[in-house]
């Protein structure tokens, strides 16, 4: 029989995320670990190394809660909705203190992942021919071609101490089914030594196997199970509810003013035990406009725009 790994937010985050580890969290516009990142914020993680694909508000948080020391990322913006001011504060005038930055292209970001999780020593791409990255990031290096003349780019494997995404659903023994954008969660969590999945809901055995094309993370990749309904808000999950855009473009306001972003996360983060107390603390209402209608097929709640 296969292990029982559902554990709660807080166990698994106690377990698998300590103070100086490197620590990736991914979703990819989609299914973005919110909940997970308060955790780590409430626990008072420091001196993380955050590795993220488009670092969002998810890491204007994180760092605005001095849980990350360095960030390894692609694309620095709220996703269309503005900019990062607590990231720009600490990058452009070390306001508190500097940010350490690594920065690669989307693309450089996932051939990372995926030399990670193939146990590569590098990976090679071309999309740095003409771009000024190579000159302020060292770790992009220019190596002669072992087949033929010329030469490429190469990126270094990146290897997290643990990865956390969102999902939207997995069986009690940790097979992981999404669908929708998928970003670049499964070459993640297969680069990572541990693997948290947080899921809107734990369904049977059989559902899994019912259809199983949408299984992109079978159990043996994955530690610990996570059971948190939208806990990928203000992001969305297919099929369950939509992204939050009134909240993206709030936060540019947020953001930009140190004391209301500490204001805001002192009253959303630091003074609720947990996810179920931030629900409660938004409301039912509030999910009026994110609600998506089903769309049936099979054991498949697929999901649209009502």
């Amino acid at each position: 029989m296969a292990a029982d790994k559902v554990m709660t937010m807080s166990d698994a985050v106690a377990t698998y995320v300590q103070d100086g580890m490197t620590v990736a969290l991914e979703g990819f516009s989609h299914l973005i670990p919110f909940a997970a990142a308060h955790e780590i914020i409430r626990q008072g993680r420091k001196d993380l190394t955050l590795c993220r694909m488009t670092p969002d508000i998810i890491s204007d948080q994180l760092i605005a809660a001095d849980c990350v020391s360095k960030l390894v990322a692609s694309f620095f913006a709220s996703g269309s909705a503005g900019s990062l001011y607590e990231i720009r504060r600490r990058i452009e005038k070390h306001d508190p203190v500097k940010l350490e930055v690594e920065e690669y292209s989307h693309y450089g970001m996932v051939c990372r992942y995926q030399a990670g999780a193939a146990g590569l020593p590098f990976f090679p791409l071309r999309s740095y021919a003409g771009s000024d990255l190579p000159a302020l990031n060292p770790q992009i290096r220019l190596v002669d071609d072992p087949y033929g003349e010329g030469s490429i780019y190469v990126v270094p494997p990146l290897n997290p101490d643990v990865t956390i995404i969102h999902a939207q659903r997995a069986d009690r023994s940790g097979n992981v089914q999404i669908w929708g954008i998928a970003g670049v969660q499964q070459e993640a969590v297969y680069a990572a030594k541990h693997a948290i999945v947080v899921v809107e809901e734990i369904v049977d055995d059989d559902v899994i196997r019912s259809d199983p094309s949408r299984t992109l993370i079978p159990s043996h990749a994955v530690d610990a199970v996570v059971v948190c309904p939208r806990g990928a808000h203000p992001s969305y999950a297919q099929g369950y509810y939509d992204r939050d855009c009134a909240f993206y473009r709030r936060w540019t306001a947020i953001s930009k003013d140190p004391q209301a972003l500490r204001t805001w996360l002192k009253e959303w983060v630091f003074e609720l035990p947990d996810h179920d107390a931030y629900l409660a603390k938004l409301g039912d209402d509030y999910w009026s406009d994110l609600e998506v209608a089903p769309r049936h097929s099979g054991t498949v709640n697929y999901g649209s725009r009502k």
